[in-house]
């Protein structure tokens, strides 16, 4: 019986480690698959940036452009020292609420924490940070949008903010640091749609150039240079 058990205990551990491999494999692959393949960057336009820690990515965006302006949805009093707000941008990501509250970076994921997110969770949020527009780099990729562009992403991003009702903000928090915060948001989050897929689904909103599904950081900032 013992001998039964150990066996089947490999079994599962075997399709386990299939079910991972396949995963990554279908992410690399679907990532590797352009949706609105045509886009190209145009000459002027809108800056704003695409941000990985190696967990999640984000958009950074301009705090008011192209008739957008954010500082009706994200306030001074939302983060820990208010004087933050006065940076140039931005920086917007979505996830499931545990699974972001709890891991900032690799190194603080918890595996409960991160099958419990893949299963699939409503428990959903919209991490912000104010901060200055970076320059490019290994995790910071700029990208160059028309002013039609733009304003769609920005309708798509405002679409994942919540609401407790009609004409209200839903619930927020301060964040890991002093200019961060949380805000309540739509949608679920699960192995199929992560924070990642979200990044990619507003640009693909966007009409940019991007995979046609991404749920790895590298699926999304693979695109971009």
């Amino acid at each position: 019986m013992a001998r039964r058990g150990l066996r089947g205990i490999g079994w599962l551990a075997a399709a386990l480690f299939l079910l991972v491999l396949a995963y990554a494999a279908a992410g690399m692959v679907g990532g590797a698959i352009p949706a609105n393949a045509g886009w190209r960057a145009p000459p002027e336009g809108v800056r704003i940036a695409v941000s990985s820690n190696g967990v999640h990515t984000g958009l950074i965006v301009p705090v008011a452009a192209a008739g957008v302006d954010w500082r009706d949805l994200v306030r001074p009093e939302d983060i820990a020292d208010p004087r933050y707000a006065a940076l140039d941008s931005l920086e917007i990501g979505w996830g499931e609420r545990t699974f972001y509250l709890e891991t900032a970076t690799w190194a603080d994921a918890k595996p409960l924490t991160i099958l419990s997110a893949a299963i699939g969770s409503r428990r959903t949020v919209m991490h912000v940070d104010h901060l200055r527009f970076p320059a490019a780099s290994d995790d910071v990729r700029h990208i160059t949008l028309r002013p039609e562009e733009y304003r769609r992403l920005a309708a798509f991003v405002r679409a994942s903010f919540g609401q407790s009702a009609p004409g209200t903000r839903g619930w927020h928090r301060t964040g890991y640091f002093k200019n961060d915060a949380f805000y309540e948001a739509n949608g679920t989050y699960s192995a199929l749609y992560t924070c990642n897929t979200w990044t990619g689904d507003a640009l693909k909103h966007a009409g940019v150039r991007v995979g046609a599904w991404t749920p790895f950081p590298a699926t999304v900032l693979g695109w971009f240079r």
